[in-house]
């Protein structure tokens, strides 16, 4: 892994474009700046073409001979399967308007990286392809054959977005370059151009249910971990169920919160959350996450992980699904699960089984976000909290870009945190559909990748930082597994004494459960504060 700059350095970024050209302009693969290729058993078990051990910096990548051939094929079926790629090819007018909405442009300058000449990396091919002018004119009109200078400027930047579609928000014509940064990434797939960190999750997600790949006693001794320090914290012991039949609703979390910190604790906040409410609910063992890198990958490996969820929740004859906190999880769902593998038919729509409420917006896809359950829970009295037990935690709030953006979840985990912290938004133009991504979304989130990711994570962490100095925000809360997998180490960087947290979290540590002791610790055994101060008042005494 390359040396990570100090951030001093990293904020000497030049915005003035190169003296030549865009399409004479060599791409670099500066160590630190890019993701290692694909494993050739990952490949194998997905059956992707071209398993080989190659790298970006090799001057070979070990193409197939037809490789042009084959790219182009690609692209044709892709424009005839889906009118929106031939929109997007043609509508755009290289206005500007999405250029310094980047994080990765904003942190780097690279002008590669404003979408629109992202974009134009593909669309400079489908030029010279399939129009006339770009068969006549191509420097002219910006067209140009698919070389292997070409491809590696495709693997380079396609691979240095997070597909966030945080341009797509400003975009007078409503383009989607995310959705081109998807498409791109397919025609890659095509020839083997791939990175470890997309391919290895994904084919562990399709042998073993979860990106880790681990297997399904590893996933109940993992639940049984949380369930052992929920009792060390509380006095309460849960019971959890695992593939059990005919239970109502069927609770899919994300692998991350199951496996690693500061996820373990959010998890841990709902698992007490449910007992507290007497929820009828299972968790299954071979469905052991709903993550999908399959949207990091093509539209066919999103389908197929998509269709795992609804599978075992047919298998188990449950009635409706329960999300949690996940990113592209729920952008899969929202955006693209109809036409995938939808209507999930066999399954009920939603109904709050504690306060009634029936939830209509998940009509369709039977799911409904761990945040929306919760909130309506708060709606109705129907949970009580004790907000002190998150005294000296004074919170800001990320939304997570496939949450915000891909499903409009903007208002319910913000009514969470109004009730169980002291928190502040950070400035207008950096929340909601207009966040800032994460800069470690899409596969991205490696640690040889780790000089990207920090400039790619810079206009999020400055909006952090601004709140950190105005009031003393300590505590980022985020409702994404890869967001908390991602946000720590951008902190550290970047904001120095602020720390991440899921949204249930704070909620678990504010809940009051019935049969529970006096708790003394939050949910990372840290001495609640209240607790400290009413020693130090006793002590004065």
């Amino acid at each position: 892994m390359a040396k990570l700059p100090k951030p001093e350095e990293l904020l000497k970024i030049d915005y003035k474009p190169p003296e030549m050209s865009w399409m004479d302009t060599p791409v670099e693969f500066k160590p630190g700046t890019y993701s290692y290729a694909s494993k050739p058993e990952s490949l194998e078990i997905i059956g992707f073409p071209n398993p080989r051990i190659w790298s970006p910096s090799d001057e070979d990548w070990k193409l197939p001979e037809n490789w042009q051939e084959i790219i182009l094929d690609g692209l044709r079926d892709r424009l005839e399967r889906f009118r929106s790629l031939k929109l997007f090819m043609d509508i755009c007018v290289r206005c500007g308007a999405c250029a310094d909405k980047c994080h990765f442009f904003l942190g780097s300058g690279d002008p590669k990286n404003m979408p629109v000449l992202r974009a134009e990396l593909l669309r400079s091919v489908y030029r010279k392809e399939y129009t006339l002018a770009g068969k006549l004119m191509a420097r002219m009109v910006g067209a140009r054959e698919l070389t292997v200078p070409v491809l590696k400027e495709w693997f380079y930047y396609f691979f240095q977005c997070t597909e966030c579609r945080r341009c797509s928000v400003f975009c007078p014509y409503g383009i989607d370059t995310a959705e081109i940064t998807m498409i791109a990434r397919e025609l890659l797939n095509l020839v083997g151009l791939s990175i470890d960190w997309v391919m290895g999750p994904v084919s562990a997600c399709y042998m073993k249910g979860n990106h880790l790949g681990i297997q399904p006693h590893g996933i109940v001794d993992s639940f049984d971990m949380a369930v052992d320090d929920i009792e060390d914290i509380t006095g309460v012991r849960l019971d959890l169920s695992f593939n059990r039949k005919g239970a109502e609703i069927l609770y899919v979390p994300p692998s991350g919160d199951v496996f690693a910190t500061p996820g373990t604790y959010s998890l841990m906040g709902q698992l007490m959350l449910f007992h507290e409410m007497g929820l009828d609910y299972t968790l299954s063992t071979y469905n052991s996450e709903g993550g999908n890198f399959g949207l990091f990958t093509s539209n066919e490996m999103m389908k197929r992980l998509n269709a795992k969820i609804y599978a075992e929740a047919k298998r188990l004859g449950v009635k409706w699904i329960l999300g949690g906190e996940c990113g592209h999880m729920w952008r899969v769902i929202n955006q693209y699960m109809d036409t995938m593998n939808g209507p999930a038919d066999f399954l009920e729509v939603p109904v709050n089984p504690i306060t009634g409420t029936r939830f209509e917006n998940a009509k369709s896809t039977k799911m409904v976000h761990v945040t929306e359950f919760t909130a309506d829970l708060l709606r109705h009295n129907k949970i009580k909290l004790d907000p002190s037990r998150n005294k000296g935690i004074i919170a800001t709030y990320h939304d997570s870009c496939n949450p915000a953006r891909a499903m409009g979840l903007l208002e319910e985990p913000r009514y969470i945190l109004d009730h169980c912290v002291e928190w502040y938004e950070m400035p207008e133009d950096t929340i909601k559909e207009k966040t800032f991504c994460c800069g470690s979304g899409a596969g991205l989130g490696n640690d040889e990748n780790m000089e990207m990711r920090m400039r790619g994570g810079f206009p999020r962490a400055n909006a952090v930082k601004y709140v950190h100095e105005k009031h003393g925000v300590n505590m980022l809360a985020c409702v994404c597994a890869i967001d908390r997998a991602a946000l720590p180490p951008l902190m550290r960087y970047w904001v120095p004494g602020v720390e991440v947290c899921g949204v249930h979290e704070l909620l678990g540590n504010a809940l009051v459960m019935k049969g529970e002791k006096k708790r003394e610790e939050n949910l990372r055994f840290e001495p609640l504060q209240n607790l400290e101060d009413e020693v130090e008042e006793g002590a004065n005494v």
